[in-house]
């Protein structure tokens, strides 16, 4: 569903400032915030881990949709984070 302002989206599901980016999605019940590969969230799915989502901060090159030519793919992490716990690396590209 598109939606023209995501903010309380976001904030219903208490997504960190930190964390935030231009895509939210609910996925079973996980939110999926910023360009997450499909690998990820297909694993997410299979491990069912207790978490409130996964989340790419920001729009990092080389990141699913934000692949572009001639462009030098950047490292980034996809981060698990639950509401008042610490985040904690739940993927790394490099």
């Amino acid at each position: 569903m598109d939606r023209n302002d995501l903010t309380p989206l976001k904030a219903q599901h208490q997504v960190p400032a930190r964390l935030q980016s231009c895509h939210t999605a609910i996925v079973d019940g996980y939110v999926i915030e910023g360009h997450v590969p499909a690998k990820e969230i297909r694993r997410l799915l299979t491990e069912r881990p207790s978490i409130t989502g996964l989340a790419v901060p920001g729009m990092p090159i080389g990141s699913p949709g934000m692949e572009i030519d001639g462009f030098t793919p950047e490292p980034y992490d996809v981060i698990a984070f639950t509401t008042g716990q610490a985040d904690a690396i739940y993927a790394s590209y490099r």
